[in-house]
């Protein structure tokens, strides 16, 4: 079973960077493609970025692409999100999820979520 843990959040300037990391504490970590989601208050879910389950194809929103960077190891069954420059626009519960597929999903058929984790940025 996957279950998957995010942490990294926290409160940032505009400007700023962080590094979110989600954990798969059981299941087949290097079979599943992993994907970044945010959700601000008030919208709607919405794919940030996401990479296959080699590391070898990645997918990016076009409002984080230059600043995100997505990347996994799968030794250490982790996938991790940098997020650099970031803007007020960003601040968002950020979500990572995995599901059994090829290549990079950006909707909602990925099958396992994580609890989410806080990214505040201030202007």
């Amino acid at each position: 079973q996957v279950q998957l843990v995010e942490s990294g959040g926290g409160s940032v300037q505009a400007g700023g960077s962080l590094r979110l990391s989600c954990a798969d504490s059981g299941g087949t970590f290097s079979s599943n493609a992993m994907g970044w989601f945010r959700q601000a208050p008030g919208k709607e879910r919405e794919f940030v970025a996401g990479i296959s389950w080699s590391g070898r194809s990645t997918d990016y929103a076009d409002s984080v692409k230059g600043r995100f960077t997505i990347s996994r190891d799968n030794a250490k069954k982790t996938v991790y999100l940098q997020m650099n420059s970031l803007k007020p626009e960003d601040t968002a519960v950020y979500y990572c999820a995995a599901v059994n597929r090829i290549g990079v999903p950006r909707g909602p058929e990925y099958d396992y979520w994580g609890q989410g984790t806080q990214v505040t940025v201030s202007s």
